[in-house]
């Protein structure tokens, strides 16, 4: 059976971009029933125009959620604090870009978890796909992929790699997400 996705953003929407082409490809066993952007600037909801998909803006997704009838949420880029309610809690995903617990927590979100890691010293980052609940970047992980941190790396040259390796894990993980689920 076809998931309803519901998509939170509040930026660019590359990351909703993504999820809607591996539903196009076949890929991804969903249906996006509405797109909610935390701000009326996101280049995200010109996407969604682009796609067809419903859009509202909202800082709390509950009612566009529950009045499209959004079966399971999908985090892309969501730059505001939610802690799923019912419905959907357990129902709700995000992806971080590094490799969980590490370099989560408030504050830590795009160029600020790369230039972390780089200060670090690690050797290897990489992105998580978890269930949302409670903090920030806490709740149980679905899956993870490493990607190496090369020598002399900027956070721009990290941050492609992982956004590449994000693109690869997302789609991958909320199909094994919605295939557990009765």
């Amino acid at each position: 059976m076809t998931a309803r996705l519901g998509i939170l953003l509040s930026g660019s929407g590359t990351t909703y971009q993504n999820l809607a082409d591996r539903i196009a490809d076949g890929s991804l066993d969903a249906t996006i029933v509405v797109v909610v952007a935390s701000r009326a600037d996101a280049y995200g909801i010109e996407r969604a125009k682009q796609l067809g998909h419903p859009c509202v803006v909202a800082k709390d997704p509950v009612e566009a959620l529950r009045a499209h009838g959004a079966e399971w949420v999908a985090m892309c880029g969501w730059m505001r604090y939610w802690d799923p309610p019912e419905p959907w809690a357990g129902r709700t995903l995000n992806v971080h870009p590094s490799l969980l617990p590490a370099f989560g927590g408030k504050g830590m979100y795009g160029h600020h978890v790369h230039e972390a890691v780089i200060a670090h010293g690690c050797k290897v980052s990489g992105c998580t796909v978890h269930l949302v609940q409670g903090g920030y970047d806490t709740g149980p992980i679905v899956d993870q992929l490493a990607v190496r941190v090369e020598d002399g790396d900027t956070p721009d040259a990290l941050a492609a790699r992982v956004q590449a390796a994000e693109r690869e894990l997302y789609p991958r993980a909320i199909a094994k997400a919605i295939s557990r689920q009765p």
